[in-house]
């Protein structure tokens, strides 16, 4: 059985994780309300997100421009409206096709590509929001700001560059409470007047949203397992996988 017919009742598992995020909002007198869901299509058979579509998902993450511009074109014509993330690493020389394809762009993490994206939002008339990644780990083989570098980036990006920053990003590193990466995301958000804070993923969305994630990022909880490798086909860019 494939990744494609494998059965995954992608509307219930919808349906359970909205539960648990409104659960984790209720323990901490939060409102559901505050948290956006943004449901990671990285990968995925076509079948699984159209099924997300169809339970009333309207938010969706990709990690890749071209798997991203392969998918959604179509589907956005069927269902307008969609608001579409870019959740992986970013090359510059993909800047402007991002910038035409996506709503949000979660991961801006160097002086590059926060000008390259300037010039193309200012090319094609759209200015989207952004979010800084933030590598609150610190973790050398990860893209992202370092902690301490934040409030001079997020300046350099409004100021210089005059992006729309919203909120900061993290992947924290996977051995590590996502609590305390939260907690130090949320503090930092809030220190450079920035109310998005995401962070959180299928193993561990609840604690964040504990901790003050306003956005969390969840693939397989939703979906199932993703293909293998051999089987997503061509053209995929390096990214991180969320």
């Amino acid at each position: 059985m494939t990744a494609e017919t494998a059965v995954v009742d992608v509307a219930a598992n919808l349906a359970e994780v909205r539960r648990r995020i409104a659960a984790a909002c209720r323990e901490v007198g939060r409102d559901p309300a505050e948290v956006t869901l943004v449901a990671v299509a990285k990968a995925q058979p076509p079948a699984r997100i159209l099924a997300a579509l169809e339970a009333g998902q309207r938010v969706f993450g990709e990690n890749y421009v071209q798997e991203a511009a392969r998918r959604w074109p179509e589907l956005r014509r069927r269902f307008p409206d969609v608001e579409l993330h870019m959740v992986g690493a970013l090359q510059t020389n993909k800047a402007e096709e991002a910038v035409a394809l996506f709503d949000v762009i979660q991961t801006v993490d160097r002086e590059r590509l926060a000008a390259r994206l300037a010039r193309a939002m200012e090319k094609r008339g759209r200015r989207l929001p952004v979010m800084v990644e933030v590598n609150t780990g610190e973790e050398p083989q990860k893209a992202g700001v370092a902690p301490a570098e934040v409030d001079g980036f997020v300046r350099l990006c409004r100021e210089t560059y005059g992006l729309d920053v919203v909120g900061l990003m993290a992947i924290p590193p996977v051995d590590e409470d996502v609590a305390l990466h939260t907690a130090l995301l949320k503090k930092l958000a809030a220190r450079n007047g920035l109310a998005a804070v995401s962070v959180g993923m299928s193993a561990d969305f609840e604690v964040a949203v504990r901790f003050g994630a306003t956005h969390v990022r969840v693939g397989t909880a939703i979906f199932g397992p993703r293909p293998p490798r051999a089987q997503r086909g061509s053209g995929s860019e390096p990214g991180s996988a969320s």
